[in-house]
């Protein structure tokens, strides 16, 4: 009934010949959280269902979030009640039934500048959240907020300057590695059935009148060009909606628009706090959010009208981002500092307002026409929604009937018994040699798959050694990536199975030719091809340290583009 969990080379070409030779029930474009989302959704049900990605899974918005699963407090202030429940029951299901490998508490604090009427007005807002997170039938998942005095909040973040609060609020939400989510839905919906293909690009539709029958796809690996058909076909490509809905000739009865988010990376010990911050902008909120031995610093909410494929931080958005978070800290952190910076676009809803930050956070699904279903807007964490919908909108369309949703009980592949192995994760540690902190690392990233890379490591002991300059990431991760996780370029491993080029002083710079030589061994590269992926890595990285010297968002644009884009043919 399953197929393998793998997602290697092999699967891949196992499901683009499947893809070529029979009608499918659905086909899914887009393989960002949405799109792979919707994969699973529709393969559970008992659909015959395909996936494709023109890129790499998640290398668009969906690797290159705030990495946070929450309601969305600030839109508590909205009014946007229904959008904060829906958000927080989802933030329980992935924290306690779908990822609870992947996803993981964490608190913020909430600085209070004005007395009395701050503390009651942010504090009856913490309490409405709490509230919602329970309105699922299940326990939130994460503890219930609490009042702090200015004594316990500096004794719990001594580098908080003593003038910027009189006191605070503390409150949990919870945060995942974006871009490994998304890899480990689309193997998940690959070991229930569905046909599953990366670098393959969507180049039109195929119709019949004015039916969408299926697709016209280039598999960028091989520049071969065949058609795809289905009875459904899902357009979940993110801000690219509208350039996709304008292959099948429609105009669209609404429009998606791109709002650039950038994020800092800096080393967690620039400042001491034993918990992430919440605080407020002129336009929107900042967080600081922990990120293992590095802070997450964002975000901007600005218009992007320029590249989708690679957003482009300017100095002007990082300085932007520093000035903000001095406001709060003894210390002030500087441009050296910042070990990493990444951008992203998040698909909003447009039509409601002018600016960025007051457009939609809600999702849409419509019929835009026979065969052809869109969904747009929404957000990360109520991916599985959006997905729901997108799948139940498809399947009206659809001969017969068609079962109802199961996702909301269905783990993603390595939950089942990830409590168990963490329980033991001190006897793991001590059989295989390793300091239990690595099994911890392992079994965060991979849950009980972990069993996977220890086999490689017995198999192998030099994998088991840290990446150069990544000290977090072992050989076998790297090799691993390219066997099971569906990474095809060097790329795919240090920017999104790893989160190397953020988190790196050098941005991976180090660590490209051995990550290089590992992947060879697994996709067959020669010596050409191998240095070729290097060389291609590292002009991605001057491109972008070059782009974030650039005063505007054209300069940055233009510099970031210098950079050839990724090996595509083999």
């Amino acid at each position: 009934m399953a197929r393998s969990n793998k997602l290697g080379p092999e699967e891949r070409a196992a499901a683009i010949a499947r893809l070529k030779e029979k009608e499918l029930d659905i086909l899914v474009v887009g393989g960002g959280i949405v799109g792979t989302g919707a994969a699973l959704d529709a393969v559970t049900r008992g659909l015959s269902t395909g996936l494709l990605e023109a890129r790499d899974w998640a290398s668009g918005t969906s690797s290159r979030s705030s990495k946070l699963v929450h309601g969305g407090i600030r839109y508590l202030e909205q009014l946007d009640f229904r959008l904060v429940r829906e958000a927080l029951i989802e933030r329980g299901l992935l924290l306690q039934r779908i990822a609870p490998h992947l996803v993981k508490p964490v608190r913020f604090l909430y600085p209070l500048k004005k007395r009395f009427f701050e503390r009651v007005y942010i504090g009856a807002g913490m309490l409405l959240y709490d509230i919602f997170s329970y309105s699922g039938g299940r326990p939130p998942g994460v503890p219930h907020h609490r009042h702090l005095t200015k004594g316990q909040v500096m004794r719990a973040a001594p580098s908080i300057a003593p003038s910027a609060l009189i006191g605070g609020l503390t409150y949990y939400d919870a945060q995942v590695d974006d871009a490994r989510y998304v890899a480990s839905l689309a193997r998940t919906a690959s070991f229930y059935g569905a046909h599953v293909a990366s670098r393959v690009k969507v180049e039109g539709f195929v119709k019949v009148g004015e039916r969408v029958v299926g697709v016209k796809a280039h598999d960028l690996q091989t520049d071969e060009h065949f058609e795809i058909r289905a009875k459904q076909v899902v357009n979940a490509t993110g801000v690219w909606t509208d350039d996709t809905q304008r292959m099948v000739g429609e105009r669209g009865t609404f429009k998606v628009r791109a709002s650039k988010g950038i994020h800092l990376v800096v080393p967690r010990d620039r400042f001491q706090s034993n918990m992430g911050m919440l605080l407020r902008t002129e336009k929107s909120v900042l967080f600081v959010i922990p990120w293992g031995r590095h802070w997450l610093i964002g975000t901007t909410d600005t218009d992007w009208n320029l590249d989708k494929a690679h957003p482009a931080a300017t100095a002007a958005d990082i300085d932007y981002l520093l000035e903000h978070v001095n406001a709060v800290l003894n210390i002030p952190l500087t441009r050296e500092d910042v070990e990493g910076v990444y951008a992203g676009l998040r698909p909003l809803l447009a039509g409601e307002s002018d600016e960025t930050s007051k457009l939609s956070r809600e999702h849409i699904v419509a019929h835009t026409v026979p065969g052809l279903v869109v969904v747009a807007g929404g957000k990360w964490t109520t991916y599985r929604v959006m997905a729901k919908d997108a799948i139940d909108a498809a399947a009206d369309a659809l001969d017969g009937r068609v079962p109802a949703s199961t996702t909301q009980d269905i783990p993603l592949l390595g939950a089942e018994g990830y409590q168990a192995a963490w329980n033991k994760r001190g006897k793991i540690a001590r059989a295989f040699g390793v300091h239990k902190v690595r099994i911890e690392h392992l079994l965060n990233r991979y849950g009980t798959m972990t069993d996977d890379l220890l086999d490689l490591i017995r198999e192998r002991p030099e994998l088991g050694e840290p990446l150069p300059g990544a000290d977090d990431y072992l050989g076998a991760e790297v090799v691993y990536a390219a066997s099971h996780e569906g990474a095809l370029h060097l790329d795919d491993v240090l920017a999104r199975r790893t989160r190397i080029s953020i988190e790196a002083w050098d941005r991976g710079v180090s660590a490209a030719p051995v990550a290089a030589k590992l992947m060879a061994g697994v996709l067959g590269w020669d010596a050409d091809r191998e240095a070729l992926e290097v060389e291609r890595y590292l002009q991605r990285v001057a491109a972008e340290r070059a782009s974030q010297q650039q005063p505007d968002d054209q300069s940055a644009d233009r510099v970031r583009l210098e950079a050839p884009d990724i090996v595509q043919v083999d």
